[in-house]
């Protein structure tokens, strides 16, 4: 077998034991909304780095050009709206934005019971 051959079949069965990240955290927001940049201002810099953000990554949507292939449950009215989105379908979502004590664990609630995300356990050393 030929060395790059190797490495492709290397990579398929890496993938192959890894979780797929199907599932994509969906701003809803509009230009002026304040809740919005206060959303910014107190998580939007660290969720990529959370747990969270590395299952679900960060998505932005303005109100007024959410994507028509986006199976939406029922319209977006609000900003910010945080949309769980798998498959390009809606299976969470989380209206408004009044604080980060609120959000954190709104949001592991929902990962758990609409997709396949397990926070980390304990360290067992």
């Amino acid at each position: 077998m030929n060395p790059l051959r190797n490495l492709i079949a290397s990579v398929g069965l890496i993938l192959a034991g890894s979780p797929l990240w199907a599932a994509d955290l969906v701003m809803v927001e509009q230009p002026g909304c304040e809740w919005c940049a206060l959303w910014n201002k107190e998580i939007g810099e660290i969720y990529p780095l959370s747990t969270e953000g590395r299952f679900a990554p960060l998505k932005r949507v303005d109100l007024r050009a959410i994507p028509e292939d986006l199976d939406l449950n029922r319209k977006v009215i609000f900003t910010p709206t945080f949309l769980i989105v798998e498959d390009g379908r809606e299976v969470g979502r989380i209206e408004g934005y009044p604080g980060e004590h609120f959000f954190w664990p709104v949001l592991e609630k929902m990962l758990i019971e609409k997709t396949d995300y397990r926070p980390p356990g304990p360290s067992s050393s």
